[in-house]
C-alpha cells in the first residue's frame, strides 16, 4: 500500500524544525505587519472555513481508514513546498510556491484550507515563516484563495474535458498567482496610509512579478508531476471526476460554518468598518 510505513512517522512532522534551527525568513505575511483590527478580520474570516474542514475529516476519517496517513502526507507536502522563502523587495513579506493546489485536487477545497492551516501554524511557531496574528491572513491567502482557485480550475477544465495533467498544470499555476494577488490587497488594505489601495495593491503586485511569474509556472509543472505520480502509482485517488456547486461556498461554509446570517453579515460590517479613510475608493 502507498501508506503503509508511514503512520509512525506522521506524528515527527511539527517537531522535526526544532532540532534543526536556521536563520528565519520572514514568509508569508510577517507578525506585525498587520494592524490588529485588520488580522482579527481575517481570522474571522478564516474560521468559519477551519470549522468547515474540521467536521469534513471527523466524517472523513469514520469512512476511511486510509483518509488519515493521506492527510498527514499532503500536509507535509504543502509544508515542505511553502518552505522555500524567495525575498520579495519593498513588500514586507516573502515570494515562494504555495503546495495547495495537489492538495485542493485531492481532497477538495476545504480539506486543502485545513491542510493549510496546520502547515501556516506549525511554520509561524517553529520557523517564523509568518505569524501567529497573521495566521488568519495568511490563511485567507494561501488557504481559502488558493485552494479554491486550484479547486475551480482543475474542477471546470476537467468537466470541459480537459485532460488531468493539463489541468492539475492550470490549476497549479493559478492557485500560486492568486494566492499572491490576494497577498498583495491584504497588504495594500493594512499599509496604505494616505495613498489609494489601487495605487499600492498594483506597486505590491509588481513587486511579486518578478519572482511569482516563474514561481507560478514552477508550481503549474510541480503540481502535474504529482499527478502524474499518483495516475501511476495510485490511479484511484483521481479517479472520481470533480464537481463545482455553486451554492457550495456561500452557504455552506459561510453562513453554515458561522451558524446564522446574522453573524455572516457582522463580519462583513466589521470587515467595511476596518477600513481605515476614503482613499480605499480612489
Amino acid at each position: 500500500m502507498l501508506f503503509n510505513g508511514y503512520k509512525k512517522k506522521l506524528f515527527l512532522i511539527p517537531i522535526i524544525p526544532a532540532f534543526f534551527p536556521t536563520d528565519a525568513h520572514a514568509m508569508h505575511i510577517g507578525e506585525g505587519i498587520l494592524p490588529m483590527s485588520w488580522a482579527i478580520a481575517w481570522t474571522l474570516l478564516a474560521l468559519p472555513f477551519l470549522y468547515a474542514g474540521v467536521r469534513k475529516v471527523r466524517e472523513r476519517e469514520k469512512k476511511d481508514f486510509q483518509f488519515k496517513p493521506l492527510l498527514g502526507l499532503l500536509c507535509a507536502a504543502v509544508f515542505a513546498v511553502s518552505c522555500m522563502p524567495v525575498p520579495v523587495p519593498i513588500a514586507g513579506t516573502c515570494s515562494h510556491p504555495c503546495g495547495v493546489a495537489i492538495a485542493a485536487i485531492i481532497l477538495g477545497p476545504v480539506l486543502s484550507v485545513f491542510i493549510t492551516s496546520i502547515a501556516l501554524f506549525i511554520q509561524a511557531v517553529f520557523l517564523a515563516h509568518g505569524g501567529l496574528t497573521t495566521w488568519g491572513g495568511n490563511i485567507v491567502s494561501m488557504g481559502i484563495v488558493g485552494s479554491f482557485t486550484a479547486w475551480m480550475a482543475y474542477a471546470g477544465l476537467r468537466r470541459l474535458g480537459a485532460g488531468i495533467l493539463g489541468a492539475a498544470f492550470v490549476s497549479g499555476l493559478l492557485s500560486d498567482w492568486t494566492t499572491y494577488a490576494a497577498t498583495s490587497l491584504e497588504l495594500a488594505l493594512a499599509l496604505q496610509g494616505d495613498r489609494p489601495v489601487l495605487d499600492l495593491f498594483t506597486a505590491i503586485s509588481l513587486a511579486f512579478v518578478p519572482t511569482q511569474l516563474p514561481l507560478g509556472l514552477l508550481e503549474g509543472f510541480v503540481t502535474m508531476g504529482m499527478v502524474s505520480f499518483l495516475l501511476k502509482r495510485k490511479p484511484e485517488i483521481l479517479a472520481k471526476k470533480p464537481r463545482i456547486n455553486t451554492n457550495i461556498i456561500f452557504e455552506k461554509f459561510i453562513l453554515h460554518g458561522c451558524s446564522c446570517k446574522f453573524v455572516a453579515k457582522r463580519l462583513f460590517f466589521l470587515l467595511v468598518s476596518c477600513i481605515p479613510n476614503k482613499n480605499f475608493l480612489d
